[in-house]
């Protein structure tokens, strides 16, 4: 197959690409820059068209992973960029496979499990799922994540693409032991004992192990009977206070300090993040894919942990 993907040089894109590398396929990477990437880059602006246009005519599968990290803080001209990144790029990636001559057959849209609301009552999924932004109290930069993956979503529902299918891939945090990531981040807290419970610990944490991801991925490419809104989550979120617990059992560390909701508000202030990444409650699963047959690797965190830990400590040796 050949596959497309935008922003492909990003930490979840690199081990995707080399996912399908590994098996034969022939991966076209845009990027605005070569810097970090370890294959073949097209070079894209993510937002106008250019002679990369051309990679779309014949290609299978478009896997579009464009978009400014979130991790930052959300001043107004972080705002701008995120949201531009990601409505810019889907706009014109829809229009390239729109003119496409042979265009290809599917088109994954990247998303993100943030779009479901605040809640503790029940696992948000596809067919019943609350979609965030009617949350008593809700903090504005959280409704700013909200208009983003809203606004994400509609414009892919506006590109005209007749001849190619569409998932909308609402990824919870995808967990791998590459540096620089969301596991490495919260490891580096754990190893220093400070992986203790975040504010009141009820919030709960939707995540999916690395290869289950990449394994979803491929369950989409080779299932043509899924489209629209797809979760991608493991079927096993815990409450953060017992997720925190987990991870430290697996690296092996018996203490970690709890961070208290203005102690948090004060560290992500000094890390240029917000607090919502750790306090918001993701509770969210896969029932489309699980419903579909996909069965996931790592369903529970404690054996998903013991595995990203050993990982992790075999590449950093």
């Amino acid at each position: 197959m050949k596959i497309v993907i935008p922003g492909g040089t990003g930490q979840v894109g690199r081990v995707l690409a080399e996912s399908f590398r590994r098996e034969d396929h022939e991966v076209v990477v845009l990027s605005r820059s070569e810097q970090g990437a370890s294959f073949p880059v097209v070079l894209w602006d993510g937002a106008t068209k250019g002679a990369w246009f051309s990679e779309f005519n014949d290609a299978d599968v478009v896997i579009n992973l464009a978009g400014r990290s979130v991790n930052c803080r959300y001043t107004p001209v972080n705002r701008r960029l995120i949201m531009e990144s990601r409505m810019l790029s889907t706009r014109i990636v829809g229009e390239a496979i729109g003119r496409a001559k042979n265009p290809p057959q599917l088109w994954i849209q990247a998303s993100t499990a943030t779009i479901y609301s605040h809640r503790f009552d029940g696992p948000n999924d596809e067919e019943t799922g609350i979609l965030g932004g009617d949350e008593p109290d809700l903090p504005s930069s959280w409704k700013f994540s909200l208009d983003v993956a809203r606004s994400w979503e509609r414009y892919l529902d506006a590109a005209e693409t007749p001849k190619t299918r569409k998932v909308k891939l609402r990824s919870a945090v995808i967990m791998g032991p590459g540096r620089g990531g969301i596991f490495d981040t919260m490891l580096g807290l754990v190893r220093k004992g400070l992986g203790g419970t975040s504010g009141n610990g009820r919030q709960f944490v939707s995540w999916v192990h690395e290869q289950d991801f990449i394994r979803a991925i491929n369950w989409l490419i080779e299932h043509d009977d899924l489209d629209g809104v797809v979760n991608v989550a493991s079927p096993g979120p815990l409450p953060n206070a017992e997720f925190m617990r987990e991870f430290r059992k697996a690296w092996g560390t018996p203490i970690g300090l709890p961070a208290m909701k203005w102690m948090l508000s004060i560290g992500a202030m000094l890390l240029s993040t917000e607090t919502e990444l750790v306090l918001k409650s993701r509770y969210v699963i896969s029932k489309r894919l699980m419903d579909a047959g996909f069965t996931f690797e790592f369903p529970s965190w404690p054996e998903a942990a013991s595995d990203l830990c050993r990982r992790w400590k075999s590449a950093n040796k």
